[in-house]
Order: C-alpha cells, then sequence, then structure tokens
C-alpha cells in the first residue's frame, strides 16, 4: 500500500460553515441537524477557525447533546464563536498526502483539518476518513 493518494480523495467537500459572527446556537444546530463533529468558521472565504463538538461539551458539560436544551443554554448567548473556537487552524492543501495527513494526526492530536486551496475552503478531512479509507485498503 505505497500509494501517494491526496487527501482530495478521501475528504468531504460539502462543507458545513458558520461565520465568525454567527451565534453559538448555529453550530449546535449544523452539529445536530448534520450529525458532524467539527465545522471550519470562515470569514469570507477565509477559514479563521475551526469549532468542535467538544469544543461546545466543555462549556456546556455535554447537556446540549443528551437531550437536556433548557441546562446550559444561557452559555451559548454568553459567548461567541470566536471565544469559543480555535483560530488560525492548521490547514492541508488537497494535494496533501494521506500519509502525511495521518502522521500531523498522529503527532499533533487534532481530529479534523480544513482542506484550502488558493485561500479557499475546499473541504474538511478527519481521522474518521483516513480509518475509512485504511479499510478500503483491505476489502
Amino acid at each position: 500500500m505505497k500509494k501517494r493518494e491526496p487527501v482530495s480523495h478521501i475528504m468531504t467537500k460539502t462543507v458545513y460553515t458558520v461565520e465568525d459572527t454567527d451565534d453559538l446556537r448555529k453550530v449546535v444546530d449544523l452539529l445536530k441537524q448534520h450529525s458532524i463533529r467539527h465545522i471550519p468558521v470562515v470569514k469570507g472565504k477565509e477559514v479563521v477557525g475551526i469549532i468542535s463538538r467538544s469544543d461546545i461539551n466543555r462549556l456546556t458539560f455535554g447537556a446540549l447533546f443528551d437531550n437536556q436544551d433548557g441546562t446550559d443554554e444561557a452559555i451559548l448567548d454568553m459567548l461567541t464563536v470566536p471565544q469559543v473556537m480555535t483560530s488560525k487552524p492548521r490547514t492541508l492543501t488537497s494535494e496533501t498526502t494521506i500519509r502525511d495527513l495521518a502522521e500531523i494526526f498522529t503527532q499533533e492530536e487534532f481530529h479534523a483539518l480544513p482542506v484550502v486551496d488558493n485561500g479557499e475552503l475546499k473541504g474538511i478531512v478527519t481521522t474518521t476518513d483516513v480509518v475509512k479509507y485504511l479499510l478500503e485498503q483491505y476489502e
């Protein structure tokens, strides 16, 4: 399995994003509605951050994802997306190899990275995408 395939082969191309001016309720709605765990934060076309389900869970003790909607909703009104997101996230290009991506995931402990070409968001790639790719190699 010495392939040098690019992450464009495994990345999710339809990416749900939020603007840095959106509120955290929109983030929670997108996470729930689409059963996703990471959302890039954009300002225009530029990726300025990433926010994860774990980031929200740390704020709300997981209550928003355990059908206890009223419990921690006040927190969503008190904080902004920029206060919660990881700013200036590491990004990849669509030509980054899957092997290089796997190295980044293991060494830097990321679970998702935005894929950006020429300053424009093209996709997102996660550890789950890498595992699925590896499983395909054994079929």
